[in-house]
């Protein structure tokens, strides 16, 4: 009964220092990347840059830091931080802002949730904005509400001397999730209409050579920053509890069990024997391939939905400056073809992707 007990506190202990560590210790570096211009996660912002591109409005990615701010001069300028709440980023340059320019920060206030549903839509002369939050801004006090409900304000407005703060309640205004939502980008590109359009890749880790004005990290400060000061720390105390139980076992040893068949790859195998036996390769080119063009579509911000083709070449060849012969190889000619020609255009598929800009 003691040895058991001792086992069993062994084991509380071991799991306790690891669930503390995981918790208080792990870097935040999906919370660094979200919101960035570079990403495809559904909390990227990259889908809504290309669809800024489109439109041809000016804008850029700023990858220095905010106190150099002021080397964007002039008026009529705007610069969109996204999601800085949980990296104490979010510092409006004020000096800037009043001499005639805009700053808009996605995410930047801790609000407190009301009774309001967490999933909403909201009417806008941009058409319907979905908004996934329950917090919101209750008083309107000093502001100007540019999206809200009876609850308070979603997004609205403050002056500033000359120029204005637009503050959201959720960095996902314009998220990649959202690309396919009648309003969510057009109406985050009605804000940040202007001069000239930067966004904030900084505070997301993407810095230009010339920003190394920063205090160099120790190599204590560098491994606290990445996920193997998670390893090594959960290892040191792991370590710890297994010398203080003299490395015994937590409980009996248990039989390795059998490998269990994977259904659904058995059912793929066998589907791929059949179709290869009858020859009917058309199967797998028009499956494959209409994937293959929504991953493609996805990328580039035209939606979930199939597209002409001509409009999918006209994208590919406008966002990534590779021929369109290269991307018109993904819809064969004959939609049979022989065991070379479906070896040759799988190939081809795989090309693609390795070498698409943001794979």
């Amino acid at each position: 009964m003691k040895k058991l007990d001792r086992r069993l506190v062994f084991g509380l202990l071991a799991l306790a220092v690891i669930i503390s560590l995981t918790l208080f210790i792990a870097p935040r570096s999906n919370r660094i990347t979200s919101g960035s211009t570079f990403s495809r996660s559904p909390d990227g912002y990259g889908a809504w840059y290309a669809y800024m591109q489109r439109q041809g409005t000016p804008v850029e990615r700023w990858r220095k830091t905010i106190r150099e701010i002021e080397q964007i001069s002039g008026t009529g300028n705007t610069m969109i931080q996204v999601d800085p709440s949980g990296l104490g980023m979010a510092n409006p340059d004020l000096n800037w802002i009043d001499r005639g320019n805009t700053w808009i920060v996605l995410g930047g206030r801790d609000l407190a949730a009301t009774e309001a549903g967490f999933s909403t839509q909201h009417e806008s002369d941009r058409g319907l904005v979905k908004i996934e939050t329950s917090r919101r801004l209750t008083s309107d006090k000093g502001i100007k509400r540019l999206l809200g409900d009876r609850f308070g304000s979603l997004v609205w407005e403050e002056p500033k001397g000359k120029g204005r703060i637009i503050y959201a309640v959720t960095p996902f205004l314009a998220a990649n999730a959202y690309q396919d939502e009648p309003g969510n980008f057009p109406f985050l590109a009605q804000l940040v209409t202007g001069k000239k359009i930067w966004i904030d890749e900084y505070l997301h880790g993407y810095r230009d050579e010339t920003a190394k004005t920063e205090s160099r990290q120790s190599w204590l400060g560098y491994l606290l920053g990445t996920p193997l000061s998670v390893v090594l720390l959960q290892a040191i105390g792991l370590s710890i509890v297994l010398v203080w139980a003299k490395n015994r076992r937590f409980g009996q040893a248990q039989p390795i069990e059998a490998s269990r068949v994977n259904d659904s790859e058995a059912y793929t195998q066998a589907l791929a024997s059949v179709l290869y036996k009858a020859g009917r390769s058309e199967f797998v080119v028009d499956v494959v391939g209409r994937e293959e063009q929504l991953q493609i579509q996805r990328s580039l911000g035209l939606g979930g939905v199939l597209v002409d083709r001509e409009v999918l070449i006209k994208a590919w060849v406008e966002q990534t400056g590779r021929p369109a012969a290269e991307l018109a190889q993904l819809f064969p000619e004959k939609q049979r073809l022989s065991e070379q020609e479906l070896i040759k255009w799988l190939a081809h598929l795989k090309e693609i992707r390795q070498s698409f800009p943001w794979s």
